[in-house]
């Protein structure tokens, strides 16, 4: 298991390798002058300028830039940031953990949720509470999360006045992020839920225990239930990295700081320090959260592990 573990490390080195290096690129090919933005409200010379941006090193070619953002990130410097000129490793130490609270809390609910709903619909297959179920999870799918944030805004603080509208600290303002970010991954698990109960009801060792009259509830939930959401284990950590990026969008819309703000902010300030350590986080996260899946697959199935 020890050598299957650190061939998935290995093998994620050129992903995050590919995005530091596609992040640094696309950062360097944006339009804008950080250090004229940084400037622009002191009114100062162009020697100034210039001698700033000397002393950031970001007059030097994009090349020798690269290797020594390379070199950095070897020893573990993440620079600082060209507005604040706090350190980016505290910077995003400071705002990681309410996204991932907010990705955790949604996922916490959306995982017992979806697969309840989709387990259900399953077993009750073509009824009207499939058809709900398939008509809900159609329409959550297809609706960007920051839209459905917007509309819970609007019907529960502004017209009903129950929930705050923004905020963060307070058990109260999570509710509406919360449900807005966890629907499209509670439709997501639903179907993928009901997909694996319709096939594993077909299987042969389901109609031996119900020929041998072992009770309908014992044959779905301890049975059915368990095999068919092995293979749902892969979507639902996949679904975990898809809802920490949809929290950036989710932190915009409720004005909640996090990671995601930290990023928009440094994007529309050109701050490439900034810029590239959050989508670092980032990357290391979904690479992080596909070895875990593969090792949990692994443990699952032991013969994954000589492929």
């Amino acid at each position: 298991m020890l050598k299957f573990f650190l061939s998935r490390c290995v093998s994620a080195i050129p992903v995050v390798f590919g995005v530091v290096t596609l992040s640094f690129l696309i950062m360097h090919a944006l339009p804008g002058d950080p250090v004229a933005a940084m400037l622009s409200r002191s009114g100062a010379t162009p020697a100034q300028i210039e001698a700033l941006r000397a002393e950031l090193g970001l007059d030097k070619p994009v090349v020798v830039q690269y290797f020594g953002y390379l070199w950095n990130l070897v020893t573990g410097d993440l620079g600082r940031s060209l507005i604040s000129a706090e350190r980016v490793t505290q910077l995003l130490a400071d705002n990681l953990p309410p996204t991932l609270l907010l990705a955790s809390l949604a996922m916490a609910v959306a995982i017992p949720v979806g697969i309840v709903m989709g387990a259900f619909a399953g077993i009750f297959r073509r009824s009207w509470y499939d058809h709900f179920v398939m008509g809900f999870t159609a329409i959550s799918v297809s609706v960007p999360a920051f839209w459905i944030g917007l509309m819970l805004v609007m019907l529960f603080s502004v017209q009903l006045g129950w929930l705050p509208a923004s905020g963060q600290g307070s058990a109260r303002s999570l509710i509406l992020p919360v449900a807005a970010l966890s629907l499209g991954a509670i439709s997501t698990v639903a179907r993928a839920t009901r997909t694996n109960m319709l096939e594993v009801l077909k299987q042969d060792y389901i109609l031996t225990a119900r020929a041998q009259g072992k009770s309908e509830l014992s044959i779905l939930f301890i049975q059915a239930l368990p095999n068919a959401l092995v293979p749902v284990i892969t979507m639902i950590g996949l679904q975990f990295g898809w809802l920490f990026a949809g929290a950036f969008f989710i932190e915009a819309a409720f004005s909640r700081r996090g990671l995601g703000t930290v990023l928009v902010d440094a994007i529309q300030k050109s701050d490439f320090p900034v810029v590239q350590g959050a989508v670092l986080v980032t990357a290391l996260f979904y690479v992080g959260l596909n070895i875990i899946i593969d090792v949990l697959y692994a443990v699952i199935d032991p013969k994954i592990r000589f492929d």
